[in-house]
């Protein structure tokens, strides 16, 4: 291995270990449609889509949904869990009651370390509901964005440079 490429390696693994310990942000989302409502017989042609952030250490958690189509006003929108989907469960978040029931809805509020786990591991589901659905018309399982494949691929590809510089060393 040349000497460059050692002090690319080098470099890229001390300024990675230097990072300091910071909180995560997870990205999340979520489709949301009427074929997801669970015993409500929704037949709405309403859909809808959320996308939403976690901060890992202090549960600092933000949504941003938009819906249209609707047989009528939202009356109520939840984030429900936790709960599969096809599976029904209590309300976790109001929404409705701390961002409003108007497309779209944008807010934020500090969920509970039990709670981030479930909505982490998709157990988290949003409703909105209307007058003529009054169980829900439309619903979306929320869940995490997988990380970028470059993210994948760059350090896979460290790990392959450390991996034939020891092999050279080795030889």
């Amino acid at each position: 291995m040349t000497k460059i490429v050692k002090r690319i390696v080098l470099a890229s693994l001390i300024g990675v270990l230097a990072l300091p310990a910071s909180a995560s942000i997870v990205n999340l989302n979520a489709t949301i449609d009427a074929s997801q409502v669970v015993g409500g017989g929704s037949t709405s042609l309403g859909t809808g889509s959320a996308t939403m952030t976690l901060d890992d250490v202090t549960n600092l958690f933000n949504w941003d949904i938009s819906w249209s189509g609707l047989s009528g006003p939202a009356t109520a929108m939840h984030f429900h869990g936790p709960a599969a989907a096809g599976v029904n469960a209590g309300v976790q978040v109001n929404i409705g009651a701390i961002s409003g029931l108007t497309s779209p809805s944008i807010g934020s509020t500090t969920i509970s370390g039990a709670q981030a786990t479930d909505l982490l591991a998709g157990l988290w589901y949003i409703n909105i509901h209307t007058a003529t659905y009054p169980g829900g018309e439309i619903r979306g399982q929320v869940g995490v964005v997988p990380i970028p494949a470059t993210v994948w691929l760059f350090g896979s590809g460290l790990l392959g440079l450390v991996g034939m510089a020891r092999r050279k060393k080795a030889a």
